[in-house]
């Protein structure tokens, strides 16, 4: 088996390890903040959370295929380079008695190496994002910095403007402006948002 096809056989583990990953991310950021956002989320949420996590900005989803390009990389440069028998290459991959290894054990070994050291790099990826937005986010509550730059619009005509914490499809998660207190609205009671400082339409 080569090592491209074991690497195959790990996707469908893939996008799952994603959707644990995408929860710790959000249940790391929101609990800075005192609030357990599994009790907020539907299944939905919870299955596309990695997908909206990379869609919120360009820069996480080269991040991740970077990261993700650079362990297949890196263990397949490592494979090629022991079945040529360099002891770097044997050391460095911590291949034990290779003399007596057949080449799919010594495929799969490395296959098991990317697996780790790609699921280590995302854990590191995933958490460093949400600890770093929810300090970044407490740090401009307590100093008092956020820009409200939304407006919501309840049923009964009456509008606040907020800071937009975030949202999932059953919940709006805010802050309103000269109120230090966190709200958690439903959809249902929101008539609409409006964006009132869209600084890339000027």
């Amino acid at each position: 088996m080569k090592f491209s096809e074991g690497i195959q056989r790990s996707l469908p583990f893939g996008y799952l390890f994603l959707v644990v990953m995408g929860i710790l991310k959000e249940s790391v950021f929101y609990y800075q903040i005192g609030i357990n956002i599994l009790k907020y989320s539907t299944i939905m949420d919870i299955l596309i959370s990695p997908i909206a996590t990379l869609a919120s900005h360009p820069v996480i989803l080269i991040a991740l295929i970077i990261i993700v390009v650079f362990s297949f990389a890196f263990p397949s440069f490592l494979s090629k380079q022991a079945n040529k028998n360099k002891k770097w290459a044997i050391k460095m991959a911590s291949l034990k008695e290779h003399e007596t290894m057949t080449k799919e054990a010594i495929e799969n070994h490395f296959t098991n190496m990317f697996v780790r050291f790609l699921a280590m790099m995302l854990l590191s990826f995933f958490v460093g994002i949400g600890w770093g937005e929810g300090m970044g986010l407490t740090r401009k509550i307590r100093e008092n910095t956020l820009t409200y730059n939304y407006r919501l619009n309840y049923g009964d005509d009456n509008s606040e403007q907020i800071y937009l914490i975030g949202s999932n499809s059953m919940y709006y998660i805010y802050l309103a402006k000269g109120n230090p207190i966190i709200k958690i609205a439903p959809l249902g009671s929101i008539k609409s948002i409006e964006l009132t400082n869209n600084k890339k339409l000027r």
